[in-house]
């Protein structure tokens, strides 16, 4: 990847920080396409000299679009939100960002999806996904598809919320606690971006990244108090109520709409036979090996608190 140009769009975001961080390690130069290029602007100190520029983007508008790629020799799109305008952003958005990059003879291209990406989803944000993929593969048949699992790190905003709700509550509600998931490192994720922008044979590929936990959503919450030294009482909503908690927007300490209530219908985990991590030579690393790090903070004494017995 040295001194190759790629164009990160969404680069400022939870995943595109770690992408970046591995992009100026290997010695690449980078082109960060944000919406607002002030909120990226923390990456800078990260490379060297004139390693890394900032440039405006909207996916909705094409001719940004067009001038966010242009001249670089990949392109990496992690636009994805949970709400709000899907169709616009990982349908039409995906699209345009493929169609520029062919357009501009871009070599290499990798789109960040999502496990659950599916045209026969319940869930607006799984079809969503699905539409954004075909429509990826339609205007840049080489692109490498990457769908991850729910991703963990310090920034993120699943654990995180979690650990919150549990460390300020004495009772934690729980949906869909037989929900599985298969959590997978942001630092996991990043690695793979720039093994597959750096592996021709991962062009046209679609891989699905998941770590090493398969755990519900049940046991998933006790996890997380246990690694924070909490012991709420955790209880299991049945879905009848769940639903209605849905349907009214808001879980306690925990926004929650219709849609990810659909979501959560289907486990999240990688698909049997699909190629993930280990395609690229990558072992996945264990929630437990590194979230414990950054959830001090949610212990009743901090760093100096003590984990719950197991």
């Amino acid at each position: 990847m040295k001194n190759r140009l790629v164009t990160l769009i969404g680069g400022g975001g939870f995943l595109g920080r770690y992408v970046a961080q591995e992009l100026l390690a290997a010695g690449a130069r980078l082109r960060i396409a944000q919406r607002d290029p002030r909120e990226a602007l923390f990456l800078k100190p990260l490379g060297g000299l004139g390693q890394t520029q900032f440039v405006a983007v909207d996916v909705r508008k094409p001719d940004s679009i067009a001038r966010a790629v242009r001249g670089a020799d990949a392109v990496v799109n992690l636009v994805g939100v949970l709400k709000g305008n899907f169709q616009a952003l990982h349908v039409d958005g995906a699209r345009g960002v493929a169609e520029a990059s062919a357009a501009a003879g871009v070599p290499a291209l990798v789109h960040i999806s999502a496990i659950g990406a599916d045209f026969a989803s319940s869930s607006a944000y799984g079809r969503s996904k699905g539409e954004g993929e075909a429509a990826v593969r339609a205007a840049f048949p080489a692109a490498t598809i990457l769908r991850p699992s729910i991703i963990f790190g310090r920034e993120d905003r699943f654990v995180n919320r979690f650990a919150g709700m549990i460390a300020s509550a004495p009772v934690v509600p729980v949906l869909r606690a037989n929900t599985k998931f298969q959590p997978v490192y942001v630092a996991d994720v990043a690695q793979a971006v720039v093994k597959a922008l750096g592996d021709e044979t991962a062009q046209g590929k679609t891989f699905e990244l998941g770590g090493p936990d398969i755990l519900s959503m049940g046991a998933l919450i006790r996890w997380i108090a246990g690694a924070i030294g909490r012991e709420p009482s955790i209880v299991e909503i049945p879905d009848a109520i769940g639903r209605l908690i849905a349907t009214g927007g808001f879980l306690p300490g925990a926004p929650i709409t219709l849609d990810q209530w659909r979501m959560l219908q289907t486990d999240n985990i990688v698909a049997a036979g699909a190629e993930g991590l280990t395609a690229f030579g990558m072992s996945p690393t264990p929630l437990d090996a590194v979230a414990p790090g950054w959830l001090v903070q949610y212990r009743s004494h901090g760093r100096f608190g003590t984990r719950a017995a197991a």
